[in-house]
């Protein structure tokens, strides 16, 4: 690819370049192990794999799926054995070579997985329900273990622990304290339950890693390889990179939209932010905040629709509401949420004096509009096709295709039909090569970042397997009910609690599946909407990327920017505080995702943008100019007030808010907007 002055690709070359997948040249037991840097035959078996199995996922998007006990174990079988080919079995300096036990582990993977597809149609399972076979038991134990260590080692060792202490519970369940007791289960009832129904690991959420999540990893991936994710942050750095703190409002942009893709706060972290942090670094923010703005507005991708990461797949096949609901209600509580960082930027980079970069220094965003507009095609097209009632599988795979034809330039085709015309063979040829090496390296790329959805997946689908197994949804439940004594706000803080816990060091998909298995049900009934339930869970799986003391989007960020993480953390929470506020606003005013009257939603959504304003004011100690600490604890008593519903909180609060501004406005003016023209 050309390079911009920015250093940035040129969008316009479009699928002609291929780049290396990006690799950890460290592990970490909290991460996950180090990738190796593999090169030429088990380099070229990985890809070949890697590629099949994104071409595999692609067409049976557009053509159809098979049942879910062939496409799941295809799916979990090639992703295990591309774990076992890629990442070390231990921590610290990968080595280029695949040592004979991840072999062996191979040859276990591809039988024990794929076995089950064969139990399924030749072996008569369903006739020998209760009864299986000892073939049945081993490689069921085998499968169980698999999944256990992929998840070891992409994700690190957090979740396979929670995986093993299910388990644990499963066994020893008249061991258990008090209402956690139940009466034990054998290790033949375990391993059926996971292995052999959709209740454990080939449940729900591998179920929709398989379909809806891998496909929207390899639109992201295409996305990337061609040119045009790059044209989506050259836009927005050039319209944003001259205002105040512009390079923060370009990673706030970018990395909402990227993260929303490819449904990862670390990978988008890594990504997007080695190109912001460096930017906001240069034009004076420290170190330790743009790393900060760049988790926040990182993990805050995956509340963005229309695609949420993988959140809002699992979400519409776990609660029966329809894809398109689902997004439609977390639009508005995603805007708040990413005005409340926008604003944060805004304030501390006019407290901090801190100017956008000159014109000539920035993207000429109008020449990229004009050149570039039909690089937008493929999100119309996704849109498009939700809102017209096609599958998201569907949308996912047309995307993909429309990606291709929109990033290859006119000048290309021209001088491949040009080549073919007068026989010049040679040229077309590797015109040919030059397109499918890109499509390769983003399939390849596609499929790397999936491993990690697909292996959190499947060790959580054996938590959730044995929440079903042993009732434990339902005495959560109970436990919650008792100990809130009925009372929402303690159930709603319970939750919050569990939720981050659990989510630390957690993919978003885990945290949200375990959590959800746990607490969804616990706060239906305490009354909370279903939609609302799931997307309180939802939120605070995401925000514990950035929560201390395990916060893996900060730790990357921090990385790059070369800052000290717990300060980055701190600086986090505050340009992430309405994070935090948002699930209790929708869950005590559902008007924010759309349920109510049109007056109430209309209300309901102007007195949180205000509500939002007033919080990032107040954790950035500006709003004209400097606040005192009685004008940031006011400010913040006001966005309470504004954000929770009523309008005996509401009038309050506003008062105090527009007070705050007006003296600010006043002392930095001299005189109240509009007082001259009012005086005249």
């Amino acid at each position: 690819m050309t390079t911009t002055q920015d250093g940035r690709g040129d969008a316009n070359d479009g699928l002609n370049a291929t780049s290396d997948a990006p690799t950890k040249e460290q592990g970490s037991y909290l991460s996950g192990t180090a990738k190796r840097p593999l090169s030429g035959r088990i380099e070229l078996l990985a890809v070949a794999i890697a590629v099949s199995l994104g071409l595999y996922h692609t067409l049976t998007a557009g053509f159809g799926v098979p049942g879910a006990f062939i496409n799941r174990p295809i799916h979990l079988a090639f992703a295990a054995s591309l774990v076992f080919i890629w990442y070390e079995a231990h921590t610290g300096e990968p080595s280029d070579r695949v040592p004979w036990y991840d072999w062996i582990l191979v040859a276990i993977t591809l039988p024990s997985v794929l076995y089950l597809s064969y139990a399924i149609k030749y072996g008569s399972l369903a006739e020998r329900a209760g009864q299986p076979l000892t073939l049945d038991l081993v490689f069921g134990m085998l499968a169980i273990l698999v999944v256990l260590e992929m998840t070891r080692r992409t994700t690190g060792i957090i979740l396979p622990t929670i995986g093993i202490a299910f388990v644990v519970y499963a066994l020893f369940g008249p061991m258990m304290p008090g209402m956690f007791a139940h009466r034990g289960y054998g290790y033949e009832r375990i391993i059926t339950h996971l292995y052999l129904t959709t209740e454990g690991i080939f449940g729900i959420p591998l179920g929709v890693s398989a379909t809806f999540v891998v496909l929207f990893i390899i639109f992201g991936a295409f996305l990337e390889v061609s040119g045009v994710g790059d044209w989506f942050i050259d836009v927005a750095y050039g319209y944003t990179g001259r205002l105040s703190g512009g390079p923060a409002k370009t990673s706030v942009l970018a990395s909402g939209f990227m993260a929303s893709l490819n449904g990862s706060a670390v990978a988008n972290t890594a990504t997007t932010g080695a190109f912001t942090i460096p930017l906001m670094k240069r034009t004076g923010f420290d170190d330790h905040y743009a790393a900060a703005v760049e988790s926040s507005a990182s993990s805050g991708g995956q509340i963005m629709p229309p695609v949420m990461g993988a959140g809002a797949f699992i979400m519409a096949v776990w609660t029966g509401i329809s894809y398109v609901q689902i997004i439609t209600a977390a639009a508005i509580p995603a805007m708040l949420y990413f005005l409340s960082v926008g604003a944060a930027v805004h304030f501390r980079a006019k407290k901090r004096g801190h100017e956008g970069l000159p014109a000539d220094q920035l993207p000429n965003s109008s020449k990229l509009l004009r050149e570039g507009i039909h690089f937008t095609i493929p999100i119309i097209t996704i849109v498009y096709l939700l809102a017209a009632g096609y599958t998201a599988m569907y949308a996912g795979f047309v995307a993909i295709v429309v990606t291709v034809i929109v990033a290859t330039p006119i000048s290309g085709v021209k001088s491949f039909l040009l080549a073919v015309k007068n026989g010049n063979w040679s040229t077309a040829t590797s015109l040919v090569a030059a397109y499918g090496n890109a499509a390769v390296d983003a399939f390849n790329r596609g499929i790397q970042m999936a491993l990690i959805v697909a292996a959190a997946c499947a060790t959580a689908g054996v938590v959730v397997g044995v929440v079903t197994l042993t009732g434990l949804g339902l005495k959560f439940s109970s436990i919650v009910a008792s100990v809130s004594g009925g009372v929402l706000i303690i159930g709603l803080l319970l939750t919050m609690i569990t939720a981050i816990i659990l989510g630390m060091g957690l993919p978003t998909t885990a945290a949200y599946v375990v959590v959800a298995a746990l607490g969804a049900p616990a706060l239906t009934e305490l009354g909370v909407e279903l939609l609302a339930a799931h997307l309180f869970i939802f939120y605070f799986a995401i925000i514990s990327a950035i929560t201390p003391p395990i916060m893996l989007a900060v730790f990357t960020a921090s990385s790059i920017a070369d800052s000290d993480p717990w300060k980055t953390g701190l600086a986090a929470i505050g340009i992430a505080l309405v994070g935090f506020l948002i699930p209790f606003m929708f869950v005590y005013g559902p008007e924010l995702i759309l349920i109510g009257s049109s007056i109430d939603i209309v209300l309901a959504v102007t007195t949180a943008v205000l509500g939002v304003l007033a919080v990032s004011a107040s954790t950035q100690a500006y709003l004209v100019t400097d606040t005192s600490l009685v004008e940031r604890v006011a400010l913040f008593a006001a966005a309470l007030g504004l954000l929770l519903p009523g309008l005996v909180t509401d009038v309050p609060a506003l008062a105090v808010f527009l007070g705050a501004f007006v003296r600010q406005y006043v002392a930095v003016n001299g005189s109240l907007p509009f007082a001259s023209a009012v005086s005249r």
